[in-house]
């Protein structure tokens, strides 16, 4: 009887060392899919890494650009108060110049 079951145990066998070989094919192909996925990873981290940088001096340069308006504007306030001074010194000149007429 046992020379019947030989048979089925040696197609049972090979069945299981083809699926068997056929992992191992798999996971060396999930391998090398998770090292490409961990280069392009890698490569888009080192893009983000540059445009980081290149925002540090955008921001450094907006920085710069808002100080700068700053003091046009402090320069502005200052040249409209020495103006309208200057105008107040007039209009007071011509209101007592007709306050002596």
């Amino acid at each position: 009887m046992a020379v019947f079951t030989v048979p089925t145990m040696v197609t049972v066998l090979l069945g299981i060392l083809n699926n068997n070989a056929r992992l191992g094919d798999m996971n060396v192909r999930l391998g090398e899919f998770r090292a490409h996925m961990d280069a392009r990873f890698n490569d888009v981290e080192r893009r983000f890494t540059g445009v980081d940088s290149q925002f540090a001096g955008v921001e450094r340069r907006l920085m710069e650009m808002d100080k700068k308006m700053d003091q046009r504007f402090i320069d502005a306030k200052d040249m409209w108060r020495s103006e309208l001074h200057r105008v107040e010194e007039v209009l007071d000149a011509r209101l007592k110049h007709l306050e002596e007429r």
